[in-house]
């Protein structure tokens, strides 16, 4: 055993491939050193900016006038809660059901094939030219900004993470288990949602999780769709709120207070956002183990 040992390090080939692992290794290292370095960097930074302005006025207020002391982000945090909460609404049922689709049925039709090209070119599609053509075909025929617009603009950015996450995790069944299913005379319908997607539910869950995620921060399709709104409102008709676009204005103003509002309001998406990610990758780590 010693003497292979001996040969093989004395092999000039097996050198070589050693040295080009251990600079793969260092490098990859070096990277994720990078990364988790820039990322505690932001974090820091939103917390030494951003936890002046967290507090009770925050959560209990409306935005303030320009140029005024106190106000909060009370209406900002209600408008992104009510949009989000409707465009999960909205793309969880079209996501979960394109991708069983796509699971099914998806490698033996064009229409598949079709639509497995169209979701990846809207997963890597600029969220301002999804902002934009909510604006040509809702807000340009009402003739006003209004929360569902809002809702709309960027449920269309959450179905294609849900449909790709549903179709994936879908694949990973055993094909045994569909075999199993019918043999014992199912519909393939109900193998589709009774077998099939209740073995990947903690995948599909995690898929609309960061799909939720993903829409969560977004201002490009806001600007164009819902706009804003300096006073609180619920009703969805209308301008709304959001803390991604009070964030985009607040940021550039010329106020003091406006601006610690945007790093409270940066602070409280971030935060949010991380949360999310965390729940979605502890929930699928403890179902695929058990």
């Amino acid at each position: 055993m010693q003497n292979s040992t001996m040969q093989s390090a004395s092999n000039p080939v097996y050198r070589k491939r050693l040295l080009m692992h251990k600079i793969g290794i260092t490098l990859s290292s070096i990277a994720m050193a990078l990364g988790v370095f820039f990322l505690m960097w932001i974090l820091l930074t939103l917390l030494m900016k951003g936890s002046s302005a967290v507090n009770l006025a925050m959560f209990t207020e409306s935005t303030p006038a320009p140029g005024s002391d106190g106000g909060g982000l009370m209406n900002a945090i209600f408008g992104s809660f009510a949009m989000v909460g409707i465009a999960t609404l909205i793309s969880t049922p079209i996501g979960i059901l394109a991708g069983i689709y796509l699971a099914e049925y998806g490698d033996k039709s064009w229409f598949g094939g079709v639509t497995r090209f169209v979701t990846d070119i809207m997963l890597s599609a600029p969220s301002i030219v999804v902002g934009l053509f909510v604006y040509a075909i809702y807000v340009a025929n009402v003739k006003h900004f209004s929360g569902w617009a809002g809702s709309i603009a960027i449920s269309l950015i959450a179905i294609p993470v849900v449909v790709r996450t549903t179709d994936n995790m879908l694949g990973l069944v055993p094909a045994s288990l569909r075999e199993a299913a019918f043999a014992l005379g199912a519909p393939r319908w109900k193998v589709a949602l009774m077998i099939r997607l209740r073995a990947v539910k903690a995948g599909v869950v995690t898929g609309i999780l960061l799909a939720v995620a993903r829409i969560s921060g977004e201002t490009a399709p806001l600007l164009f769709t819902a706009l804003n709104n300096q006073f609180f409102s619920s009703n969805m008709n209308q301008p709304m709120a959001n803390l991604p676009v009070v964030i985009y204005q607040f940021a550039m103003s010329p106020y003091d207070n406006w601006r610690e509002l945007a790093w409270g309001g940066a602070l409280l998406i971030t935060f949010s956002v991380l949360g999310l990610n965390i729940l979605s990758r502890t929930l699928f780590n403890q179902k695929t183990q058990h």
